[in-house]
């Protein structure tokens, strides 16, 4: 397919040096990963210049080769490093966090699929910032609910599981993943664990269409899903899936709408540059107005 012109409001300043220096800085210190560097996301700047950042455990290499995706794969066994919980907790007290994200790889090669690092990281967290909102963005891990219970044991304030893409494009898109198991995924976390709460996410351009998409927020809801997130699919390189459409302001914001109005979603975050953690800060907002 050939390249789709990118609009004009997807077009964001380069990210300076000295707006993103003291975080990135003090990652090569403790030597940690996060998403926003990994992943290419547009929204760096903006998100390191204000202080924050969603760190990257179990990485950098992923065992999936979501075509999406601008990770790096890796498939070969590898121990966890038993340092980087601690690491990353001396990372959210330095820079003095109000709110964390956590998120990994998959880790097919484990047999908990990283259940035990989550686990440790929020203990870490908890233990050097007791006032830190801790919010985890988890693959599926294969279907194993009993790694789920145990991440879910440890009480995270809030559970991200991104859907990523509506059904009929999983195979294409997320070929070792499954609709329907991530669907479970959630179900089972508001039902297990009905303090904390829900989040997903998905993107859009894949060649998707509206219909597709308010489909997934219907799914989602259905399953008692608090809080999603819809941005837009920038291809990372010509090696990863095109884009085969841009969705205009109008368009997302229609999806905001049908998510809180007509569903009753908590929170749809819904615009172009939208990414499963950007201003994920703003859930603390949405504790207090919606206390568990």
């Amino acid at each position: 397919m050939t390249s789709v012109l990118k609009p004009d409001w997807l077009r964001v300043k380069a990210p300076q040096r000295e707006r993103i220096g003291a975080v990135a800085d003090l990652l090569l210190d403790l030597k940690l990963n996060t998403v926003c560097q990994e992943a290419s996301c547009p929204n760096i700047g903006e998100c390191f210049a204000g202080g924050t950042a969603t760190f990257l455990i179990m990485g950098p290499g992923c065992t999936r080769a979501c075509p999406y995706c601008d990770i790096d794969f890796d498939k070969s066994v590898r121990a966890l490093d038993p340092t980087e919980p601690v690491r990353l907790g001396e990372a959210v007290s330095r820079l003095r966090l109000k709110h964390v994200v956590i998120t990994s790889v998959n880790r097919d090669d484990l047999k908990d699929g990283g259940a035990s690092q989550f686990v440790a990281c929020i203990e870490q967290v908890k233990q050097r910032s007791p006032f830190t909102t801790i919010e985890l963005l988890i693959p599926d891990l294969c279907g194993n609910w009993e790694a789920l219970a145990t991440v879910m044991d440890a009480a995270p304030h809030v559970l991200n599981h991104n859907i990523e893409t509506v059904p009929r494009l999983y195979r294409r898109a997320r070929p070792q993943g499954n609709y329907e198991r991530s669907l479970e995924l959630l179900k089972r976390v508001r039902d297990g664990w009905p303090r904390s709460y829900s989040k997903s996410g998905l993107m859009v351009g894949l060649g998707e269409n509206d219909e597709e998409v308010i489909g997934v927020l219907r799914d989602l809801r259905a399953h008692r899903v608090d809080i999603v997130t819809i941005g837009q699919y920038l291809s990372p390189g010509p090696r990863h899936l095109p884009v085969h459409r841009f969705v205009t302001p109008e368009q997302f914001d229609g999806y905001r709408r049908i998510g809180e109005e007509e569903l009753g979603c908590l929170q749809v975050v819904s615009s172009p540059l939208t990414r499963s953690s950007y201003h994920a800060g703003e859930v603390q907002r949405l504790m207090i107005s919606h206390p568990r």
